[in-house]
């Protein structure tokens, strides 16, 4: 959601839903092919490595019929917004021309066959405006953003969703060591159990934002993480012999029911039904069993814990607030805090025995409110590989926790 998945705390919510109205002129219909004795190779740069974080997920590209790739979905999207049409802003742009010639030399495409798919493709202005910093950065608000996930949609839809795939997730759970409840929160935060998977041409999205992207403070490095991106979306359309331009997802990029990035599809979807072909677009095994497999490539440590309670007295939090650096990976130990004075609020902790193990502290402000803290573990840290988001990964455990007691005899 890779770990190329997110890098906004908004993603997974209603902004799935936008659309873009792509041009209407006639697309390549050809795949895309490879030049003659040549070996597709994607070599990532360490920098582009660690901007993408997880998906997603993930963090994306998946099948119609006879085909191994997201198509357009058939629901028809709740709203639209015109777009401004440049015709063939990406035609002989020499930013384009430069990044057509290094997967050329990369990947043994065609050239001209890359020139004309970029000819086709059409600037998006609502993934640029969606994609954009907001003019004054608001205040982050733990209470409003963790209200847009733990509701009764998707508590009870997350019921629903379990009840009618039980079997896939229960062997999901087993193969891979992700509790079902984990599965089933992060398709629901994602897209409402596949119900808002986004509308937007994906190679117009990815295009315009690997060179268009709008003004930013790191906006040489989320380009570059865009064209990482859109190289793995042409790749993956070589893989399945599809048409690009017939792959739909989000507005950055993201595809299908667990809303993977291009990288993710490539490097972490399964064929989880067993069909021979990878569409997580329709088909929620694949989805449940790329979800599991994913995070269990990302680290996932079966059976241990998400994270703990901190207890409330006022020195266990002061301690709290000290360790919160914002860092996700678990980098203090839990003795560090208890040698301090820090109490625990878990009566199941063998605190004695669980000196040496690797925590990070998780802050959750809210203004007007005090700062909510917890003590993140390893796998904590694999949930913001999907999203890094403390808010995005402490949203999934609490939904987690709400469906498994919503489901509960």
């Amino acid at each position: 959601m890779t770990s190329p998945v997110r890098m906004y705390d908004s993603l997974p919510l209603a902004l799935s839903r936008l659309t873009h109205r792509p041009d209407t002129g006639r697309h390549p219909s050809a795949t895309l092919r490879q030049h003659a004795g040549k070996q597709p190779v994607l070599q990532l740069s360490r920098p582009i490595r660690a901007l993408g974080i997880a998906l997603c997920i993930g963090a994306f590209a998946l099948t119609t019929t006879g085909a191994h790739a997201q198509t357009r979905p058939k629901q028809v999207a709740q709203a639209e917004f015109e777009e401004e049409v440049v015709p063939q802003r990406y035609a002989a742009n020499p930013e384009v021309d430069a990044f057509i010639n290094d997967i050329v030399a990369r990947d043994g495409f065609e050239r001209a066959e890359l020139q004309r798919v970029f000819s086709r493709v059409v600037f998006s202005q609502t993934a640029a405006r969606l994609a954009a910093p907001p003019a004054t950065p608001g205040q982050k608000n733990w209470t409003k953003y963790e209200k847009n996930f733990l509701d009764n949609t998707r508590i009870n839809g997350g019921v629903r969703f379990w009840n009618q795939n039980a079997a896939t997730l229960s062997r999901a759970a087993k193969q891979y060591g992700v509790p079902e409840e984990i599965i089933v929160a992060i398709i629901g935060v994602e897209t409402i159990y596949g119900r808002n998977m986004g509308n937007f041409r994906t190679i117009d999205a990815l295009t315009t934002l690997a060179f268009d992207y709008p003004p930013a403070r790191n906006r040489s490095e989320r380009m570059a993480l865009f064209r990482n991106e859109l190289e793995n979306l042409l790749l993956y359309a070589r893989e399945r012999g599809v048409d690009p331009f017939s792959i739909y997802g989000s507005y950055a990029g993201a595809i299908g029911i667990p809303q993977f990035m291009p990288s993710s599809i490539r490097n972490y979807a399964v064929d989880y039904t067993g069909d021979g072909k990878i569409n997580l677009t329709t088909d929620v095994a694949d989805a449940i069993g790329s979800v599991a497999n994913f995070l269990r490539q990302h680290g996932w440590q079966p059976g241990q814990p998400v994270v703990w309670n901190i207890a409330g007295d006022r020195g266990s939090q002061g301690l709290a607030e000290a360790g919160a650096d914002g860092q996700p990976e678990p980098h203090w130990k839990l003795g560090d805090f208890i040698k301090a004075g820090m109490l625990m609020n878990e009566p199941r902790l063998d605190v004695g025995a669980s000196l040496d193990t690797p925590v990070l502290i998780v802050d959750l402000p809210t203004p007007g409110q005090a700062t909510q803290y917890r003590m993140g573990l390893n796998n904590f840290y694999v949930l913001t590989r999907y999203n890094r988001s403390f808010f995005y990964a402490m949203s999934v455990y609490d939904l987690a926790d709400a469906i498994k007691a919503a489901r509960a005899p």
